[in-house]
């Protein structure tokens, strides 16, 4: 993580979270919304932002709808989108192909509406058979995904079409619970090929540089619910990440993460950017930072202090503290049901 995010916290004496930024990149499932519904909060959260001048995109490694589609869910809840304010893999996907392949070239299209539609808006001819020879395959999540379209990406991909997947997040949260994601059916084309694909999506660069350039962002800060994608994103990047736990992350994920995998702040939900900032990635070397609080602190206290005192410890390659998660666990389930 850039030392920058922490010398914004000093420099910035901000209020709230919101203020120290220009730009939020919002991750939308386990985010914005869980199926069809929306995530409690989110959309008063992002019309505050909107009003106080920042920019707003949406970025998902979900490639199967296009960001026509997107916005206009988006829109059902009352937000103010347009359709260039989301960002999708697959348009990162499309964007690394076109600058590999010459303008026109037969690209394989496995997934749903989203991912032809990207191919085309980059000027590449997306086809659904390997006998048409295509230069590339490009995977994108789509829920009527079948064994057959897996079968001709494999023959394509093992033929010597350039591999390029979305993304490759192995679950994405729904009511009911998590479902398969394209990283599922991306992994049965490399067991079947043995060839590793070059990958758009969160955690890699393509999807957050195209969405920053997007909006213009010069101070932007990732927000998301999962810490191999959003979090991990933004740590490649190195600029700041908000965990929320309206998603797939629990507790023990976070005290669990590896470096590369730490958010800089955790909230709840996304009314986190509306709260002071507490960083926590910031002063690391003070264990002093990690004994009981002062009254009065937030909800979310103890599971910053332990997540502090479990990567400190792991940093030194001592045991872990002992940590009851069950209570921190109720704790952050608290904090989601107040207000």
């Amino acid at each position: 993580m850039s030392n920058s995010v922490h010398r914004a916290e000093r420099d910035a004496g901000a209020a709230t979270l919101l203020e120290m930024f220009d730009a939020l990149l919002i991750d939308l499932d386990g985010v914005v919304y869980v199926g069809s519904d929306p995530v409690p909060h989110a959309v008063t959260v992002i019309r505050r932002a909107r009003a106080a001048g920042h920019a707003v995109a949406y970025v998902t490694n979900n490639a199967g709808r296009s960001p026509s589609v997107v916005a206009h869910h988006l829109r059902e809840f009352g937000l103010d989108v347009a359709d260039h304010d989301v960002v999708t893999s697959a348009q990162a996907g499309a964007r690394e192909i076109s600058a590999r392949l010459p303008r026109g070239s037969t690209v394989l299209a496995v997934g749903g509406p989203g991912v032809a539609e990207a191919l085309l808006a980059r000027g590449l001819t997306p086809v659904s058979r390997a006998e048409e020879k295509p230069s590339a395959v490009m995977m994108g999540y789509g829920a009527d995904v079948s064994w057959r379209e897996l079968a001709e990406a494999s023959y394509a991909v093992a033929a010597g079409a350039l591999f390029v997947a979305t993304n490759t997040d192995v679950s994405f949260p729904l009511p009911q619970g998590r479902a398969p994601g394209n990283g599922a059916f991306v992994a049965a084309v490399v067991g079947a090929t043995g060839q590793e694909p070059l990958v758009a999506g969160k955690p890699y660069l393509p999807l957050i540089t195209e969405s920053i350039e997007r909006v213009g962002a010069q101070r932007p800060i990732i927000v998301g619910d999962r810490l191999d994608t959003d979090i991990e994103a933004g740590q490649r990047a190195g600029i700041a990440t908000l965990l929320v736990f309206t998603g797939v992350t629990g507790v023990s994920d976070l005290l669990a993460a590896p470096p590369r995998r730490r958010p800089t702040y955790i909230a709840a939900d996304l009314r986190g950017m509306l709260a002071p900032p507490r960083n926590l990635l910031a002063d690391m070397a003070d264990m002093a930072d990690v004994l009981p609080p002062p009254a009065g602190a937030d909800d979310l206290r103890d599971l910053r202090q332990a997540a502090r005192a479990a990567w400190a410890a792991a940093d030194a390659g001592l045991p872990a503290p002992a940590v009851d998660v069950e209570s921190l666990t109720r704790d952050v389930v608290r904090a989601l049901a107040s207000g």
